[in-house]
C-alpha cells in the first residue's frame, strides 16, 4: 500500500537531475526510453539488462517502472512488432503500462558511477577519473587510484576474483610484468579496451576492464598487467548505485534490485 500518490515525471526529473543524461556519449540513449510521464509512479525494479525476465519480475512485484544500465532501445527501431525478441519485448511493456529509464555511459562517466564505485569497493585511494571528458573535472571514463599497501599481483587478482565473483579471468603473462607487487590501479567498467594507453599515461601497475581482444594483451609490453574481468562482472555494482539513489529520495515507494537477471556470459 502506497502511502502517497506520485507521477512517474518526478522520478524521472530527479533521475535526470542525478544521472545527468548530458554526460553520455554520443552513440548512447540514456535517459527515459518507455512510458507515460504521466502515469502514477508505483515503484521501481533496478537491473542491469532489460530482459523479459526483469519485464516478469516487475509485474509480480507491482513496480511500473524499470531502471537499467543498458538501454533496451539502443540502434535504431523501424518496426514495433511482435515479430522480433525487442519488438515483443517494448509491446509488452507499453501493454502493462510499464516504462523504462537507462543510465548507461553517463554513469559510467560520473566519479562517483561503475569505475568509482569498483575502485571504493577493491579500496583504491587517491581517486581520479582515468580519461576526462569534454565535460570538465571528474567527468570521463575510468578510475585510478592508490591500493593502501603494494600487493602481490596473484594476492590482488584473487582480491578481484572474490569482489566480482568470477571462478576466472583474463591476464596478460604475469611473467612478462616487471615488478613483484603493484599498487597504482586503472579501472573501466565495461568495455574499456580503447582506455589502455591512458593507462599506461597513468603509469598505472594493472589495468581491469572487459572485453578485451587477443592482441590487446600485447599492448603493455610487460610495463602494465592486464586484466579482462567480465562486462557484467565488472558493471554489476551500477545496479547499487541506482538502488541506492532511488531509495534515498522515494524511501515511501518500494525499490527492489532485480533478482533473476544474470550475466549474460557463465564461466564452466
Amino acid at each position: 500500500m502506497y502511502l502517497c500518490s506520485m507521477k512517474n515525471s518526478e522520478v524521472i526529473d530527479y533521475l535526470d537531475q542525478t544521472f545527468h543524461p548530458e554526460y553520455q556519449e554520443d552513440y548512447d540513449n540514456s535517459g527515459f526510453l518507455v512510458g507515460s510521464r504521466d502515469d502514477e509512479y508505483k515503484g521501481a525494479l533496478v537491473a542491469l539488462d532489460l530482459t523479459e525476465a526483469v519485464v516478469d519480475e516487475a509485474l509480480r512485484l507491482g513496480l511500473n517502472l524499470i531502471v537499467t544500465h543498458h538501454p533496451v532501445i539502443f540502434g535504431g527501431v523501424k518496426r514495433l512488432t511482435a515479430d522480433s525478441p525487442l519488438g515483443a519485448l517494448l509491446l509488452k511493456l507499453i501493454q502493462h503500462g510499464m516504462s523504462v529509464y537507462a543510465a548507461h555511459t553517463n554513469l559510467d562517466n560520473m566519479a562517483w558511477g561503475v569505475s568509482g564505485e569498483l575502485a571504493a569497493r577493491l579500496g583504491l585511494r587517491e581517486c581520479r577519473v582515468l580519461c576526462e571528458s569534454v565535460h570538465g573535472p571528474g567527468v570521463g571514463a575510468g578510475i585510478v587510484g592508490m591500493l593502501p599497501q603494494p600487493m602481490a599481483p596473484d594476492a590482488f587478482l584473487q582480491q578481484v576474483k572474490t569482489l566480482i565473483g568470477i571462478p576466472t579471468l583474463r591476464t596478460s603473462n604475469m611473467q612478462d610484468y616487471r615488478r613483484p607487487t603493484l599498487q597504482r590501479v586503472a579501472l573501466c567498467g565495461g568495455s574499456g579496451a580503447e582506455f589502455i594507453a591512458d593507462a599506461l599515461a597513468a603509469s598505472a601497475d594493472i589495468y581491469l576492464s572487459a572485453d578485451l581482444k587477443y592482441h590487446d594483451f600485447q599492448r603493455t609490453d610487460g610495463r602494465m598487467l592486464l586484466a579482462d574481468i567480465g562486462h557484467y562482472e565488472s558493471e554489476q555494482f551500477a545496479k547499487d548505485i541506482i538502488f541506492r539513489r532511488i531509495s534515498e529520495k522515494f524511501s515511501n515507494f518500494a525499490c527492489r534490485i532485480s533478482s533473476t537477471q544474470k550475466s549474460l556470459v557463465h564461466y564452466i
